[in-house]
């Protein structure tokens, strides 16, 4: 379903969660109804829909009469989800290792390949290396809760992200953790995943 067919409350509402997420309205942004209104050709209503369900999701924190403010990502929150993070995907390789030779370097194959074909965004391409690495351990269930953890960790991203020797840093993090698997290296891959995740905490700073 594209944009243009859904309800004007869910079309304001992906339009302000996508830039909440992807960092273009960083934490401590003043949102107006208004202007979000405008820009999406949309009557008001729809809009301060759209920011009170925002606002029961966390993310906006609502000012009578003044609009929206972006809620920031705390340095405990970010350094909470990138544990989070760090646990799944340990147990991702671990589960891979125990496999044996053959299902470490199936991975990553396919992890080398997210890095070759990289989204442009680098937070997308984020998403899809570390999914890549999650669905390659085979566990479903592993891999939905892992799943729900992507917004707060796009928040999170968005910030380690923003400039281009960001991403390219994230980026060469996502390909020695490949290439650790492609070795196999199980034990230096878990290292570069705590690793990884050490960097993007210091990069949210």
């Amino acid at each position: 379903m594209n944009d243009a067919s859904l309800p004007t409350a869910d079309r304001a509402y992906r339009h302000v969660r996508t830039r909440l997420l992807d960092g273009s309205w960083p934490g401590g942004t003043l949102l107006s109804e208004g202007v979000v209104a405008t820009e999406l050709g949309l009557s008001r209503t729809p809009v301060r829909e759209a920011f009170l369900r925002l606002q029961s999701e966390g993310f906006l924190h609502l000012y009578p009469k003044r609009g929206a403010q972006v809620v920031p990502v705390a340095p405990g929150e970010a350094r909470d989800v990138l544990a989070a993070r760090v646990l799944f995907e340990h147990a991702a390789v671990d589960t891979l290792a125990a496999r044996g030779p053959a299902a470490l370097t199936a991975a990553a194959a396919d992890l080398l390949a997210a890095c070759e074909h990289r989204d442009p965004h680098p937070v997308e391409a984020g998403r899809h290396f570390h999914l890549t690495l999650l669905r390659a351990a085979g566990n479903p269930v592993l891999t939905s809760l892992y799943q729900t953890l992507w917004d707060r960790q796009i928040r999170v991203s968005a910030a380690a992200t923003a400039t281009a020797d960001h991403a390219e840093r994230d980026h060469a993090e996502h390909l020695a953790l490949a290439r650790a698997l492609a070795v196999p290296d199980p034990v230096l891959a878990r290292e570069l995943v705590t690793a990884h995740a050490e960097s993007l905490l210091a990069r949210t700073a």
